[in-house]
């Protein structure tokens, strides 16, 4: 679930019979996909309280962040929970991406016996799994799953906005 604090988040006023209002956006979004309607909540400070959905209609990157933009819309209630108005907005929302690990080794050796000019060493199978945890502050995970996928083309935060578009993209004819 996301919450957003209204005011300030969303730059929403409320004023006079109970309308709400938005800075219009610069652009039009593309239409939504409302199978994937997230629900939102937020409070106001005056206790006013805002319940409604957020549908994304395409990803972009900034900062090398991925940003989901859409269309917020919901309803507006005072502190007493009448209506006030409702609200239609695109907004972008960052994108937290879980911790991804890759597998740096997979390592399988068979039964071993080694005989050393009278040492003998004998070995049972050994399997040795080495696996990164790519996240914020991992910094030996994040540089080796780099570098196991150097060559995979594994996306960046650019392809994964550009994949995020195409699986948008399908939903949206299906």
């Amino acid at each position: 679930m996301i919450v957003v604090t209204l005011v300030a988040t969303l730059g929403l006023s409320f004023t006079g019979a109970g309308a709400a209002t938005a800075a219009p956006s610069a652009k039009a979004a593309a239409p939504p996909v409302t199978a994937l309607a997230t629900p939102v909540t937020g409070t106001a400070a005056n206790g006013g309280s805002f319940a409604g959905t957020f549908t994304p209609t395409t990803f972009t990157t900034r900062n090398g962040n991925v940003l989901a933009n859409g269309v917020l819309t919901g309803t507006v209630k005072d502190s007493s929970g009448a209506p006030v108005g409702s609200v239609t907005r695109n907004v972008a929302m960052p994108v937290t991406v879980a911790a991804v690990t890759c597998q740096v080794l997979n390592l399988v050796l068979g039964p071993l016996h080694l005989d050393l000019l009278g040492l003998v060493v004998d070995l049972n199978q050994v399997h040795l799994v080495i696996t990164a945890v790519q996240a914020a502050g991992n910094l030996l995970g994040n540089l080796l799953c780099a570098v196991t996928h150097l060559l995979d083309g594994t996306p960046t935060a650019g392809g994964l906005a550009a994949l995020l578009n195409a699986i948008l993209a399908l939903l949206g004819q299906g």
